[in-house]
């Protein structure tokens, strides 16, 4: 797998792909996905977690760029939807943050969950 460097992030773009990493599910299906790509239920059998749940981190993974689907036909006619990692590489560096904060949408900085901190910020 080749890493490719992300040109410039956006806030949102950034908070999507941190939101999908903070997870240690979704960082074992990353993981287990740099081994080989798979379909569902054989990754649900490898990691040890229900397919409901896993397609639910999956479909987050996607969504942020870090795991590419894609739905295939078996010789028996059954579809089936693979998953792999995809080809990234993100550089955190304080710059990095600053202009990608710069960026941050109205709507992404409410769709954070707030922080004990936060919170005791916006009580004041």
């Amino acid at each position: 797998m080749t890493e490719v460097p992300s040109p410039g992030l956006t806030g949102d773009q950034l908070l999507k792909v941190l939101t999908a990493l903070g997870n240690p599910h979704r960082m074992r299906i990353v993981a287990a996905l740099l081994e080989s790509r798979n379909y569902v239920s054989a990754l649900a059998r490898e990691i040890g977690m229900g397919r409901p749940l896993l397609h639910m981190h999956l479909q987050r993974l996607e969504a942020a760029g870090l795991v590419i689907g894609s739905l295939e036909v078996a010789a028996d006619g059954k579809a089936m939807k693979y998953f792999e990692v995809a080809p990234f590489f993100y550089e955190l560096t304080p710059t990095v943050i600053a202009r990608a904060a710069a960026t941050l949408t109205e709507t992404a900085e409410r769709a954070t969950p707030p922080t004990a901190d936060t919170a005791k910020e916006e009580a004041k």
